[in-house]
């Protein structure tokens, strides 16, 4: 009898917890309004933290140097290229009057460059949350975690508990119900002819469950210039920072997908969207024929009554319009950053599910065409810059790949052309020659 009140209870505390959810947070999400009780938990948070840096910051007031961040690293590298660090090595070696220039003591800057790269390389920096001057009450963005005032420590307590005991029983079932709706509806849509009203109730579906996923991260969006919103046809591109990009972006519009066949849960949801909406996914093996790519793309892009594409990053397509956004989280709120390397999608999700909420600015650049004699990479990195541009993001010509590979060949090769060409002059014979006699001292940089 005892055990038979238990269930009851419990299934009756179910039921009011889902009616809660349903009523306050799910159908102010389905049709795009709030009732203001996120905003009145962003006032409260904010506020919370205020106080939390200021106990901080009194107790830290004869310390005023704060530790290493990511911009103060083990190393102190200079802002000169190849050409100027290396005449600053042969200064008192005049040059020839004809032909290169080669002195021994060229080795040494590559070996510093190799033993910077060691000790602390410039990649993995670009990869590594930076640290926050303001402690948020989150100790994976803090380096300097001690105990302040036993006022702070019991609102760290709280803060712990209504991250994991409240937030988070809150925003899976939030996520749990904004994928199976996502599955069930695009599945239903899926059913009916092509017309006017499947289109509609498809991006209707899709906006819906991704308002629902991005309520139960508590996120907080402000998307500006507006009136850069991509209509039907084209290429949309934006720096990628997260999985949750998606979410983000497709809170205010719908846009048809690039990404590559999975399995598991993944393909599930990826079959059912693909029933109401024209996603574009790839198997493996065609993702290797960038022909294939390219003409899926194209012919998708040509047909003006479908989606624009969104695609991350930007993709290598000529001639089309490109849409181009940039995404900014606020860090205060929690790290949005997935390394993707250190974590795996589940760990990465549940830290999100415990961080205090999820903030961000979407700017929509203006529309860029490709111009006359450029090509798709020159295209591409012209749209990549106008996005570091708006975001006040330095503009590195690197491959993000670096992380996880070993550095190309091809990168390695323009090093080798440009020592060689300052080696050499400008006899191109003698130049190839060199770049095969100096391979292998470059090579010291890779290890």
């Amino acid at each position: 009898m005892e055990m038979e009140d238990f269930w009851t209870g419990a299934l009756w505390a179910l039921r009011i917890w889902l009616y809660l959810i349903i009523s306050l947070i799910m159908i102010p999400a389905m049709f795009g309004f709030s009732l203001g009780i996120s905003e009145t938990y962003m006032t409260i948070l904010v506020k919370t933290l205020e106080w939390a840096t200021l106990k901080i910051q009194k107790a830290n007031a004869d310390e005023r140097t704060l530790k290493a961040s990511a911009s103060n690293g083990l190393i102190q590298r200079e802002d000169g290229s190849m050409e100027k660090e290396l005449e600053e090595l042969r200064r008192s070696r005049p040059k020839p009057p004809v032909g290169g220039d080669f002195t021994l003591s060229d080795c040494f800057y590559f070996t510093r460059k190799g033993i910077e790269s060691i000790v602390e390389d410039e990649v993995t920096q670009r990869f590594t949350s930076e640290e926050l001057f303001s402690w948020n009450l989150l100790t994976r963005t803090n380096n300097d975690f001690q105990y302040i005032s036993l006022k702070l420590t019991l609102v760290y307590g709280l803060g712990i508990f209504v991250r994991y005991c409240i937030l988070a029983p809150l925003r899976i079932t939030l996520a749990c119900i904004g994928l199976s709706w996502l599955v069930i509806g695009t599945s239903a849509v899926g059913l009916l002819p092509n017309s006017r009203i499947k289109s509609w109730l498809s991006e209707w579906v899709h906006v819906m469950c991704y308002r629902i996923c991005a309520r139960g991260l508590s996120a907080t969006i402000l998307y500006h210039n507006r009136e850069n919103k991509p209509k039907k046809g084209g290429i949309c591109v934006a720096n990628h920072t997260t999985p949750i990009d998606i979410v983000i972006l497709c809170n205010d519009g719908c846009y048809a997908m690039v990404g590559q066949v999975h399995g598991g849960l993944m393909g599930v949801v990826q079959r059912a969207m693909v029933r109401s909406c024209p996603h574009v996914w790839f198997e493996r093996a065609e993702m290797k024929d960038r022909h294939l790519v390219t003409k899926r793309l194209r012919d998708h892009v040509n047909d003006k009554t479908k989606l624009p594409i969104l695609i991350f990053p930007e993709g290598k397509c000529d001639h089309v319009v490109r849409q181009s956004y940039f995404i900014h989280y606020d860090p205060k709120f929690g790290d949005a950053f997935w390394n993707s390397s250190k974590y795996s999608m589940v760990s990465y999700l549940l830290r999100m599910m415990t961080s205090w909420a999820l903030v961000c600015n979407v700017w929509y650049l203006p529309a860029m065409h490709q111009q006359e004699g450029e090509d798709a990479v020159q295209f591409a990195n012209r749209v990549k810059s106008a996005i570091a541009h708006q975001g006040g993001l330095v503009d590195l010509q690197w491959d993000g790949g670096l992380k996880r590979a070993k550095v190309k060949e091809t990168f390695k090769e323009q090093e080798q052309k440009k020592y060689s060409s300052m080696v050499v002059g400008d006899d191109s014979r003698e130049s190839q020659q060199y770049t095969e006699n100096t391979s292998a001292i470059l090579n010291f940089m890779r290890y």
